[in-house]
């Protein structure tokens, strides 16, 4: 089902930014709607049912009305955080993709600290990320990396089908200590192209 959930968001939100950066009328009032449940849970944003991708959820390969509701509850709330995480980080950014593949979320905070250094405030906001103990503080505190990440020059992308599964892992027993993990793991491995700053963004 993770692998559901990620292949939907990947679809979902590159057909979103691609309408978003053609400047689209229909995609740009979606991702402008999307923001308002950044960091929030479906059912804490109900003006946005129907924009947020989960009826995509329910096609032949993914949810049915026979899955367990816990199993739905999951994968709605999965995709629900990816996508309006999403929509803020693309803010007001025409030309650059901040959904991409293979962008771990490890690799892309160490990203926003100089080359060989650690900047301690935002090791402190990561680690608050991985310490969060529920869906809805992991989605608050999220929002505040996302914000860091979209404000760094050139701005930093995240791969937010990974994002999606990893949410969608996180909410089952031992799952987050791996998400964890592979959070962390990302982190310590990433290593700067030489000559060049921390970030290595191929706009």
């Amino acid at each position: 089902m993770a692998e559901v959930i990620g292949e939907v968001a990947d679809t979902y939100i590159a057909e979103l930014q691609a309408g978003y950066i053609a400047d689209r009328s229909t995609a740009v009032a979606a991702l402008a709607q999307l923001r308002r449940g950044a960091g929030k849970l479906p059912q804490d944003a109900p003006d946005l049912w129907g924009i947020a991708g989960i009826e995509r959820l329910y096609s032949e390969q993914g949810l049915s009305e026979h899955d367990l509701d816990h199993m739905r509850d999951k994968a709605e709330s999965a995709l629900f955080v990816a996508v309006t995480l999403y929509a803020l980080h693309q803010q007001s950014r025409k030309t650059d993709r901040m959904h991409r593949p293979r962008a771990d979320l490890g690799a892309a905070v160490r990203r926003l600290m100089p080359k060989a250094e650690i900047d301690e405030p935002i090791r402190r906001r990561f680690v608050r990320t991985g310490t969060a103990t529920s869906l809805d503080a992991l989605a608050y505190r999220l929002r505040e990396i996302v914000s860091l990440l979209r404000g760094a020059s050139p701005p930093i992308p995240l791969d937010y089908g990974l994002l999606a599964r990893q949410l969608y892992q996180a909410q089952w027993p031992d799952g987050l200590r791996q998400v964890r993990q592979s959070w962390g793991r990302g982190f310590h491995a990433y290593r700067a192209p030489d000559g060049s700053p921390s970030d290595d963004n191929d706009h």
